[in-house]
């Protein structure tokens, strides 16, 4: 899989002759393949949300009892024929996708014991090892690619601003990108500090690739601008109408957080106890001390408790 990248990147940079432009077309083309499953998630996710009153009902009908409850479940996600992992799909593809490229692009600065280039995952023939092999830099648009912007900031500090910026940037576009989902979707059960932490996830994740080598941000970047366009997209497609999947998925979930907001309601107005009423003891066994009023099992200790009389 790390030579599949490596020689995918090095298609790119035969026709381009350009590391960044490169690296960009391979994150479009991941994006891609990934599309349809995000697509895939997306649709499964606003189902799940259209069932949000009914769950809702079940919670509370079945409160206490976790089986009954997730028997309920299950037979409602088989009636409606939803699958409640599909939302994950995305997420489980982008893990491997994302230590595939850190591995790829890594072993493209992969220096020897002399501290040039020794490119791994590469065909030697091909245009890109020539470029890199023996060279200690990896230019494009007079940005080393192969610096992390920790340590460009540390030899200089005005032009490791520019690789800083980089990561700023990636950090601002995965922003964006999270308010277009959460403009979107709001959970019954998701507090407000929850809602929160999930937004702002992402850019703490941007300010991780301080430690990377640029050239992974780059390829972050380019991808962050093709997830965007793709969430324009799902907007259109899935909220386009009045009685579009996502509007649908909306109104179940303005039903389910009344539902929620009943239900707290009803609890608060519930009768509650008296501190100052005295405490009435539910004891089912003797207190210690009192006398027993169990039968005495026949046996020795019984028979020896009889009176006999006096031959």
């Amino acid at each position: 899989m790390f030579e599949l990248a490596a020689r995918l990147i090095a298609f790119f940079y035969a026709g381009t002759h350009n590391y960044a432009i490169a690296i960009g077309l391979v994150a479009v083309v991941v994006m891609l393949i990934i599309t349809p499953l995000t697509l895939k998630s997306t649709r499964g996710m606003l189902e799940m949300q259209k069932l949000q009153p009914e769950m809702r009902r079940l919670q509370a009908e079945f409160r206490g009892d976790r089986q009954k409850l997730n028997e309920a479940m299950m037979k409602l996600y088989q009636e409606r024929k939803i699958n409640p992992l599909a939302s994950c799909l995305p997420l489980l593809a982008q893990m491997p996708v994302f230590i595939i490229m850190f591995r790829a692009l890594s072993g493209l600065i992969n220096r020897g014991s002399d501290g040039t280039f020794l490119p791994k995952y590469l065909d030697k023939g091909s245009e890109l090892y020539q470029s890199l092999v023996g060279k200690s830099e990896m230019l494009s648009f007079g940005i080393d690619l192969s610096h992390t912007p920790i340590d460009a900031v540390r030899e200089d500090f005005l032009s490791g601003l520019i690789y800083v910026g980089l990561v700023v940037a990636l950090a601002g576009v995965y922003w964006i990108q999270q308010r277009m989902v959460a403009s979107r979707t709001v959970s019954p059960t998701m507090s407000a500090t929850q809602a929160k932490i999930l937004q702002y996830m992402p850019v703490a994740f941007a300010f991780f690739q301080l430690i990377l080598p640029t050239s992974l941000v780059v390829y972050y970047i380019v991808q962050a601008f093709v997830r965007i366009a793709q969430q324009y997209y799902i907007t259109k497609r899935f909220y386009g109408g009045e009685n579009s999947l996502g509007r649908q998925a909306q109104a179940a979930g303005a039903q389910a957080r009344e539902i929620a907001a009943e239900e707290k309601k009803s609890k608060k107005d519930s009768p509650k106890t008296d501190p100052n009423q005295p405490f009435v003891s539910k004891r089912v066994t003797p207190p210690k001390g009192a006398a027993s009023k169990r039968p005495t099992p026949p046996g020795k200790n019984r028979s020896a408790s009889v009176q006999r009389k006096k031959k």
